[in-house]
C-alpha cells in the first residue's frame, strides 16, 4: 500500500521559523483613554480596588445622585480621589466607558451616561456586580447604551472586563 506524502499541519507550519517573522513582537497598544464611572457606594469601594490595577490611561471616578433630586445632568462626579468633574470633559477623547454599579441607586445617572456616551459615540460597557435582583433597574438602565453588560457576582469579572478592553 502506498504511503502518503507527510504534510505539515497549519499549526505546525504557524511555529515554523520561516514563519514566526510575521509574528507581531510588540503588545497591544491599551486603548487611548477610558473611563471607569462607579455610581454607588459599593461600586465605589471596587473601582479604588481595580485602579491599582496595571492600566494605562484609565480614569476612575465616583458619581453621585444629584442634590435634592435635580436634573440628570446635575450629577456629581468626582475622581477617587475628590476633585470634581463634569461629564462633557469627563468624555472628551475617551475612547471607552465601564460604568460600575452594585445596586439601583445611580440607575438614572446610567442612562444619563450612556446617553452621553451613544450621543459621541463612546464605546460603553456596563459592570453589574451583585448576587441577587438588587440591580434591576441598573441593569434596564444601561441596556440600550452598553455594548458590553456583564452581570457577575464576581469582582475579578470586572477586572477582566477592563483588560479585555484594553484599558
Amino acid at each position: 500500500m502506498p504511503t502518503l506524502p507527510m504534510y505539515a499541519s497549519e499549526c505546525a507550519r504557524a511555529a515554523s521559523a520561516e514563519e514566526s517573522r510575521y509574528r507581531i513582537t510588540v503588545p497591544i497598544a491599551p486603548a487611548r483613554n477610558a473611563r471607569v464611572i462607579a455610581l454607588d457606594a459599593r461600586a465605589t469601594a471596587v473601582a479604588r480596588r481595580l485602579s491599582d490595577g496595571p492600566w494605562a490611561n484609565a480614569r476612575f471616578y465616583t458619581c453621585e445622585n444629584a442634590p435634592g433630586g435635580g436634573p440628570v445632568d446635575a450629577a456629581v462626579l468626582h475622581g477617587l480621589d475628590g476633585a470634581p468633574a463634569m461629564l462633557d470633559d469627563l468624555l472628551r477623547g475617551t475612547d471607552v466607558v465601564v460604568i460600575i454599579a452594585t445596586d439601583d441607586s445611580g440607575g438614572t445617572q446610567a442612562a444619563a451616561i450612556g446617553r452621553a456616551c451613544g450621543v459621541r459615540a463612546i464605546t460603553t460597557a456596563g459592570v453589574v456586580l451583585g448576587d441577587g435582583f438588587e440591580a434591576d433597574d441598573a441593569v434596564a438602565a444601561l441596556r440600550p447604551y452598553a455594548r458590553v453588560l456583564l452581570l457577575s457576582a464576581d469582582e475579578s469579572d470586572a477586572f477582566e472586563l477592563l483588560r479585555a478592553l484594553r484599558v
